[in-house]
């Protein structure tokens, strides 16, 4: 079973930039993809990005340009840079782990970790 740990929330102005960081162990990684869900107050959770595995990255329109998702091949880390951040980018973001990669929501979920965007 995955063990998923979220950090590097925090609050920032509009504009700035945030690293997160969720540490996983104890999944297949050569056939589980990893990737970030965020949930905004008052919203459905949905996906943010995605690194499926053949290595390639996948993002929902909204944060392409802006956001990098990475993972640390070494150690199993995932990342997720998020640069020129807006306040539509607040909410709890979650690290996700999973073999179905199309639905990555059935996969292992992290605790989150709080991202708050100020104008």
């Amino acid at each position: 079973q995955a063990q998923l740990t979220e950090s590097g929330g925090g609050s920032v102005q509009a504009g700035g930039s945030l690293r997160l960081s969720c540490a996983a162990s104890g999944y297949e990684r050569g056939s589980y993809c990893l990737g970030w869900f965020r949930q905004a107050p008052g919203k459905e959770r949905e996906g943010v990005a995605r690194v499926n595995t053949d290595g390639t990255t996948t993002y929902t329109e909204s944060v392409k340009g802006r956001f990098t998702i990475s993972k640390d091949k070494a150690n199993g880390t995932l990342y997720l840079q998020m640069n020129s951040l807006k306040p539509e980018d607040t909410g709890m973001y979650y690290c996700v782990a999973g073999p179905y990669c199309d639905d990555l929501r059935r996969g292992y979920w992290g605790q989150g970790t709080q991202v708050a965007v100020t104008s």
